[in-house]
C-alpha cells in the first residue's frame, strides 16, 4: 500500500528571482538568476544534476512548448528536461515531478524551476484565453476577478455575513500582507497600506476592490531536490525534507449539476486531507507552523483557511479579523507578502511559496523570521472556482 514520500527527498538548495516588472530581463535572465542563486545554495556542480523540469503557462510569452530553453539558458549537460503545466498549480507541479525522481532512486540530484514574463503580453492581467472549438464562450468570456466575486457572493450567504464585517476581513486580509511584504526585498510591491485605503479602493468585482486583487509580475523560482542521507553526506545541516506532496483535480461535479454551493474549494479539501494523513498531521491547526495559500483574490485566502482545516467552516471572518493569521499571529499566512506582494507569474509561483518556507525553517528569512518554525505548507489553486486543480505541500525539520 502506497503510503507517500514522508522524509525520502530534502531541498538541498533553492533560489528565487526578484520578482516585478522585469523589463530588462527574458526569461532565460530570470530563470539564470533564481539558478545560481539555487545552485551556490546547494554547494553542487551543474552536472551533478541528473534531470530537471520546467513549469511555465503561457507558452507563447515565455519559453515556448518544449523545455529545450531551461536546457538552454542553464547550458544543463545534456539531461533529461520536461516542461510541466497545470494551470496555476505549474510551479509546484515541476517540484512534484522532481520530488518523485529523487524518492523513487531515479535521480540522485533533481532541479524544478518555474518561470514567467507575464509584463511582456501586453495585459493588464493574465492573457486572454483564446476562443476555440473546444472552448465554449462562457468560459472565454469569463474574468478572474467576476468568478471570485462569485465566490465571495456564496461564501458570504452561505455563512450569513453582514457585507460590512465581509469587507472589513477580506480588506484586513490584504493589510496584513502587505505589512509582510514590506520586509522582503524580492516582493513586487513593499509598501504598506490601510484597513481604510482596501475599503476604499476602486471596485473591480463586487465585493474586490483593487487591492483585493494580486498584480501581474515577472519571476522565476527554483529548487534542487535530493534525498537525506545525500545531502547529509555533503555536510548538509538542518535539512528541510518533503513531507507531504498532493494535487486534486475537478471532475466536472461543480460545473455541472448543484450539488457544490460555489462557497469553498472541493480540491482544496481532498487535497488537504490527503496531504495531512501522507505527512502525519492530526491537528493542523495545532501543527502547522505558517503557510503561503494561493491568494488570487483576498477571499480565496480566506476561503482557502478552511478549506486547509485551519479555520472552522464558518469561522475564518472571525480568525482573520482577530489577527490569528498575522505574522505574530497563532499561524503566520503569506509572511512573505503572498501573490499579493509578488504578483503571479504563473510558473513561478509554487516554488517561490516553497523558497520562503524553505528559508523560515532554516531561520534565514531576515527581518520576517518567524519564531522556531516546524511546519511549513503551501496551496495553489489553478482554473477557476467551478474548475480547477489544487495542490498541497508540505514541508519541515527533518525527522520532525
Amino acid at each position: 500500500m502506497a503510503t507517500g514520500i514522508k522524509d525520502k527527498v530534502a531541498i538541498l538548495g533553492m533560489g528565487c528571482s526578484k520578482f516585478g516588472e522585469r523589463w530588462d530581463m527574458s526569461a532565460d535572465d530570470l530563470m539564470l538568476e533564481a539558478f545560481r542563486e539555487g545552485l551556490a545554495d546547494a554547494g553542487i556542480e551543474k552536472n551533478q544534476i541528473d534531470a530537471a523540469w520546467l513549469s511555465t503557462c503561457f507558452d507563447e510569452v515565455s519559453v515556448g512548448k518544449s523545455a529545450v530553453p531551461l536546457s538552454e539558458a542553464l547550458r544543463l549537460p545534456y539531461i533529461p528536461v520536461t516542461r510541466v503545466e497545470n494551470y496555476c498549480a505549474s510551479g509546484t507541479e515541476a517540484f512534484r515531478a522532481a520530488a518523485y525522481a529523487v524518492a523513487s532512486g531515479a535521480c540522485d540530484f533533481a532541479l524544478a524551476l518555474g518561470v514567467e514574463k507575464l509584463k511582456d503580453t501586453g495585459y493588464g492581467g493574465l492573457p486572454v484565453q483564446g476562443r476555440g472549438p473546444l472552448v465554449p464562450m462562457w468560459w472565454a468570456n469569463v474574468t478572474a476577478p467576476g468568478s471570485f466575486a462569485q465566490l465571495a457572493s456564496a461564501y458570504r450567504a452561505k455563512h450569513g455575513i453582514d457585507k460590512e464585517t465581509f469587507k472589513r476581513a477580506i480588506a484586513h486580509v490584504s493589510v496584513k500582507s502587505h505589512d509582510n511584504g514590506t520586509k522582503n526585498p524580492k516582493a513586487h510591491l513593499q509598501k504598506a497600506i490601510t484597513e481604510e485605503q482596501a475599503i476604499n479602493a476602486p471596485m473591480i468585482a463586487e465585493p474586490l476592490g483593487l487591492f483585493d486583487c494580486c498584480g501581474v509580475s515577472d519571476g522565476a523560482a527554483c529548487a534542487i531536490l535530493t534525498r537525506p542521507e545525500i545531502a547529509e553526506s555533503l555536510g548538509k545541516k538542518d535539512l528541510v525534507s518533503v513531507k507531504a506532496l498532493q494535487l486534486s483535480v475537478s471532475n466536472g461535479v461543480e460545473s455541472q449539476h448543484n450539488s457544490w454551493d460555489g462557497s469553498h474549494f472541493k480540491t482544496t479539501r481532498i487535497a488537504a486531507k490527503r496531504a495531512y494523513q501522507e505527512a502525519g498531521i492530526e491537528t493542523p491547526r495545532e501543527q502547522i507552523s505558517m503557510f503561503e495559500v494561493h491568494d488570487c483574490f483576498s477571499v480565496t485566502e480566506l476561503v482557502t483557511m478552511e478549506d486547509l482545516f485551519i479555520s472552522e467552516e464558518g469561522q475564518a471572518v472571525s480568525d482573520v479579523l482577530d489577527g490569528f493569521y498575522d505574522a505574530d499571529g497563532g499561524v503566520p499566512c503569506q509572511i512573505d507578502g503572498g501573490l499579493k506582494c509578488f504578483g503571479h507569474p504563473i510558473g513561478a509561483s509554487g516554488l517561490r511559496m516553497m523558497y520562503e518556507m524553505y528559508l523560515q525553517i532554516q531561520g534565514r528569512a531576515g527581518a520576517r523570521q518567524l519564531a522556531d518554525p516546524v511546519f511549513g505548507m503551501t496551496h495553489n489553486l489553478g482554473g477557476s472556482p467551478w474548475r480547477n486543480v489544487s495542490s498541497v505541500s508540505i514541508v519541515g525539520r527533518y525527522g520532525a
